[in-house]
């Protein structure tokens, strides 16, 4: 009970976190008691500090993988995390030089207007094969006239492609403008969006200090860890909790 009680969780929990592989394997005692040492005590920190940072699935893959012997690929996993929060901070400071262009820039007279591919190329200075291109990668979503089925982009339309233009030149890949197009479309626009950008970053900064808080307990984990026969036979810090 003690374990449990040291990180605010019920037995039953701690059961679980065992039975799904997240924690080493307790041995019992003769009348049937689960043994939690002080490894488990350090997996389990390691494990609520590795779903904070990189949510229930990837934090249980990690520990499960730790917990066969694979450690390259539970730090394998660990780089997908970092690597995704690269792609955020990215997607971020895409989106920030964008909505400061779209925000400051004047408005269009007439920006209110559908247009055909042939003028919203034109007025881009790309082909209309790029802006198809742009569509299939779910960039651009024009609608069809039903009169002749031709693509016509509404005045959002017009500053989604005005916006993947700016970012293509800035050398930012077809899925990663996509992505920010979504953002963008979610706020209602850039000047909604504009006002959450500094939350955005909190979050993404507050991410980043839990997958180093993570990082430092997992590693903790690990050094217990090895050998494995030394640290599953530790008598160090037992507690005994009922099956």
């Amino acid at each position: 009970m003690d374990l449990a009680r040291a990180h605010g969780l019920s037995a039953q929990a701690v059961r679980n976190y065992e039975r799904d592989g997240v924690l080493p394997p307790a041995q019992r005692t003769p009348n049937g008691y689960r043994r939690f040492t002080e490894l488990h005590a350090k997996a389990l920190s390691a494990y609520l500090a590795l779903i904070v940072g990189h949510g229930y699935p990837a934090s249980g893959e990690i520990m499960r993988a730790v917990n066969r012997g694979e450690i390259d690929t539970a730090l394998r996993v660990v780089d997908q995390g970092h690597a995704l929060l690269q792609r955020d901070r990215e997607t971020l400071d895409a989106v920030e030089a964008a909505v400061a262009t779209l925000t400051g820039a004047p408005p269009q007279p007439q920006s209110r207007r559908a247009v055909p591919i042939s003028v919203l190329a034109h007025r881009l200075g790309v082909r209309p094969a790029t802006l198809r291109k742009w569509e299939r990668a779910g960039i651009l979503r024009p609608v069809r006239d039903p009169a002749t089925g031709y693509r016509v982009y509404s005045a959002d339309d017009v500053r989604d492609a005005e916006l993947a233009h700016l970012l293509r030149r800035g050398g930012y890949r077809l899925d990663h403008i996509a992505d920010v197009l979504r953002r963008v479309r979610d706020a209602g626009g850039a000047e909604p969006l504009a006002a959450s950008l500094g939350q955005w970053r909190q979050r993404l900064t507050e991410r980043g200090r839990a997958m180093l808080t993570a990082a430092a307990r997992l590693a903790d984990y690990l050094d217990a860890a090895q050998p494995p026969e030394r640290a599953l036979t530790s008598e160090a810090k037992t507690t005994t909790l009922s099956a």
